[in-house]
């Protein structure tokens, strides 16, 4: 774990979850208001500046909040987030059409995608290892307020006819995490930081796979990391992988 205080982690996670749910840059009085820190005003913005100066905050572009960095966002998936449980429905869905599209791998992967971009409200991108690439739900990032600049769309558009530069960011972000994350402002190109890449990497048939999604960084991880960990078991269970 990193080292934090308890204070600093709770102040951290608020401003993270504030962030993925508003889009703007969140401040100390929001933090006071919303969360009941248990301090003033005063010791928050104090706490905040530290977490600035440890690289896990950065000032707003346009007003005195802060934002998360990729660093933050990383930690908050990987050791922060408490993941919520998928509802039944949610399973039952998710299995049927996968299951349905059994017999044929690449049906199989095409569900599996459609179905993530579905439930995560993104794009959703499948790649193998002979260089296919499966995607579904373009229309998603429309409605995303990153997207509304038309060259941070056609940046991603983009990206994704080429197999290379997806494998160049899957590789990026290799961890030993089940579900990885890669941030715009990690990979050097201007029309990409407002995007973030969350995804999975597994063996299928022999080759390796990775799934995901491709949206605004602010993903409900919550729901998607457990989310895409079930639809990875369903492929692997409905292609006969043997499912870790």
């Amino acid at each position: 774990m990193i080292d934090l205080t308890a204070r600093q982690v709770q102040i951290l996670r608020s401003i993270i979850e504030e962030y993925i749910e508003t889009a703007e840059p969140v401040g100390s009085e929001t933090l006071d208001k919303k969360f009941n820190m248990g301090v003033s005003p005063a010791t928050i913005r104090n706490e905040m500046v530290y977490l600035t100066k440890q690289g896990y905050l950065q000032k707003g572009h346009s007003s005195a909040g802060r934002t998360p960095t990729p660093l933050a966002m990383k930690l908050y998936v990987n050791e922060l987030m408490k993941e919520k449980e998928l509802s039944v429905a949610d399973e039952v869905s998710a299995k049927e059409k996968i299951w349905q599209a059994r017999d044929v791998v690449d049906d199989v992967l095409m569900q599996a995608t459609r179905g993530l971009a579905d439930r995560g409200r993104a794009l959703g991108i499948t790649t193998t290892g002979d260089h296919r690439i499966f995607s579904a739900g373009y229309s998603n990032i429309l409605s995303m307020p990153e997207f509304f600049d038309i060259e941070v769309t056609r940046q991603v558009f983009s990206l994704i006819e080429e197999i290379g530069a997806l494998e160049e960011i899957f590789d990026f972000g290799s961890s030993e995490s089940p579900v990885r994350v890669v941030y715009g402002p990690e990979l050097g190109n201007k029309n990409l930081e407002p995007v973030g890449f969350v995804y999975m990497c597994f063996p299928l048939r022999g080759q390796q796979c990775h799934m995901g999604l491709i949206g605004s960084a602010r993903f409900d991880y919550r729901y998607i990391v457990p989310m895409m960990k079930y639809v990875k078991s369903l492929v692997q269970e409905v292609t006969g992988e043997v499912v870790e």
